[in-house]
């Protein structure tokens, strides 16, 4: 369980998380080896995933600026300007 912690940390961060609290639980339970890299299965899986979450974020507020920025350059009608003698 602990080296799949540590594979899934990088491969699919959520489940190395997941993977690697299950690990600790099943290492302290049976005094199995493996305590060191569930470990850093939990820290890299949580590192990736609070990345990702980041990631989605900055995206979906670049997304939304860019659908605002779209629909007022769709909306303004420039106005010429008067022309006095």
């Amino acid at each position: 369980m602990a080296i799949l912690a540590l594979v899934f940390a990088f491969l699919a961060a959520p489940l190395g998380l997941v993977f690697g609290f299950i690990a600790k639980s099943q290492i302290k339970r049976t005094g199995e080896d493996g305590d060191g890299l569930a470990t850093a299965g939990i820290i890299v899986g949580a590192v990736f995933t609070a990345l990702w979450v980041l990631f989605m974020i900055i995206g979906l507020v670049f997304f939304a600026t860019a659908v605002n920025v779209i629909h007022d350059v769709g909306t303004h009608v420039p106005t010429s300007p008067t022309m006095t003698s």
